[in-house]
């Protein structure tokens, strides 16, 4: 291949703008592909000479010009031109300055089918780097429930951000711990429909040339061949579909997020931040910032932008490659990239908390957050539990109004009594709720048991 020339310059008496040249250059982004362009290009001649289109002898040539290849990239020491508009362009422009026979390379392929598999290959490896790390996630916090379970830890839980009901601390941990297993759930169904191998879809109408698209499909891996060629080419829906489980996985790492900032602050003081996660203030020597916990926050934007983003780019194409495709990597890269080094980050700080058990016991322990449990007291007894509900808002208001304790009121109340205040007393609420995935001792411990089944399952 002659210097200045594009792997399509036949086609044109002169040579593209400089302004083309860089609007449709992706090497500057898709060169991390490397490994999964050159494995393509290794299963693709294999099959060429399985079919008679390459010799054995050219096979060979070319399967170790293109190991040259990629030890010169993982060394850092390939030398890239100003024609390597994309990795596929370097890869085989290199091979053919290494041996001719790499001239036939790309027999029987276009780069549009190539691009696909490779950033199909790209989101396999990417999806089960995301899997295993999610996974560390859940077993960390898992952990740290199991650990608060055994202290018998206990905090408010809250809606509207305010106290609600006492809850036993593993209990709000493991609610997490379900959100990030439906986020590696949502990965594995990803997964499945990203593992279909779509070479030898050639540009879009497959070839007159004897390929074989299953042998090239084992020789990767993949457990699915393509079943048409211009929806091959043109299907990016993984790349959505990849882009959604992270954004979506980016908002449970956000709320995570918010909930250490809000446990971290003097208000709460719910938790301790190690200093290995948390940062300080140019200003002001007391502040102690959970910098981790606010990014992980931010990030969540970032990541839902890049899936609106493609989605927006889809939109309005026609069959089948069209160049805006292009755009599909570096959202892509992108989310993945920060995903993985949010939870990476995020692992850390949890399993370094420390959990302030004064702190939430004496916020969880206020009489009026055990309201709730006054009102069945009442409904046991065979009160209607609207009624139940009324009598006891009723005492709340009173309390409040009057400055009188609730427990005063409650012991003197003929429907309630001394056995009643019994449930206001430090402790008492939280551990009682023990129907099916509730925040009880019993169920608690229940559910502990099935989280620690399923993460055990993940290794």
């Amino acid at each position: 291949m002659a210097d200045g020339n594009t792997l399509w310059h036949g086609r044109f008496d002169g040579d593209p703008s400089q302004a083309l040249r860089e609007l449709n250059d992706s090497l500057p982004f898709d060169q991390r592909m490397f490994r999964e362009d050159i494995a393509g290009s290794r299963a693709h001649v294999e099959m060429l000479s399985e079919v008679g289109l390459l010799e054995q002898d050219e096979l060979s040539e070319i399967l170790a010009a293109l190991d040259v290849v990629e030890n010169e990239m993982l060394e850092g020491k390939f030398e890239w031109a100003p024609t390597d508009e994309d990795i596929h362009t370097a890869v085989e422009r290199r091979a053919t300055e290494i041996t001719a026979a790499a001239a036939k390379i790309h027999t029987g392929r276009s780069r549009n089918d190539q691009v696909a598999n490779d950033v199909r290959l790209v989101a396999l490896g990417e999806i089960d780097s995301l899997i295993e790390i999610l996974g560390s996630l859940v077993e960390v916090i898992l952990s740290q429930a199991e650990d608060a379970h055994r202290a018998g830890l206990y905090l408010p839980g809250y809606t509207h951000l305010q106290r609600a009901q006492p809850v036993g601390l593993a209990h709000h941990l493991g609610a997490y711990c379900w959100m990030f297993l439906r986020d590696i759930d949502r990965l594995v169904e990803t997964r499945r429909r990203t593992d279909v191998s779509v070479l030898g879809a050639g540009a879009l109408a497959g070839t007159t040339l004897p390929i074989n698209p299953a042998s090239v499909a084992d020789k990767l891996g993949f457990s699915e061949v393509f079943n048409n060629s211009l929806d091959a080419v043109s299907d990016r829906d993984f790349v959505a579909d990849l882009l959604y489980c992270l954004s979506v996985s980016g908002v449970h790492l956000s709320r995570l997020g918010e909930e250490v900032c809000l446990w971290a602050s003097s208000e709460f003081n719910f938790v301790e931040l190690d200093d290995a996660f948390a940062t300080g203030s140019s200003m002001m020597p007391q502040k102690k910032n959970p910098d981790v916990a606010e990014l992980a926050r931010g990030k969540a934007g970032r990541l839902i932008g890049n899936l609106t983003g493609f989605l927006a780019t889809q939109k309005g194409l026609p069959l089948t490659y069209n160049k805006d495709l292009q755009e599909d990597k570096e959202p892509l890269f992108d989310s993945c990239d920060t995903v993985r080094l949010t939870v990476v980050a995020l692992t850390g700080m949890i399993e370094s908390l420390k959990f302030n058990a004064d702190s939430m016991s004496s916020s969880a322990d206020s009489e009026h957050v055990a309201a709730t449990d006054l009102a069945d007291f009442l409904v046991k007894k065979g009160v209607p539990f609207r009624e139940a509900h009324s009598v006891v808002a009723g005492l709340v208001r009173e309390s409040l109004d009057g400055g009188e304790q609730l427990s005063e009121l409650v012991g003197s109340h003929p429907d309630l009594g001394p056995e009643a205040t019994e449930l206001l007393q430090p402790g008492v609420g939280w551990s009682q709720r023990n129907s099916h995935g509730g925040g009880g001792v019993a169920a608690v411990a229940e559910q502990l048991a099935a989280l620690r089944e399923r993460v055990d399952a993940l290794s």
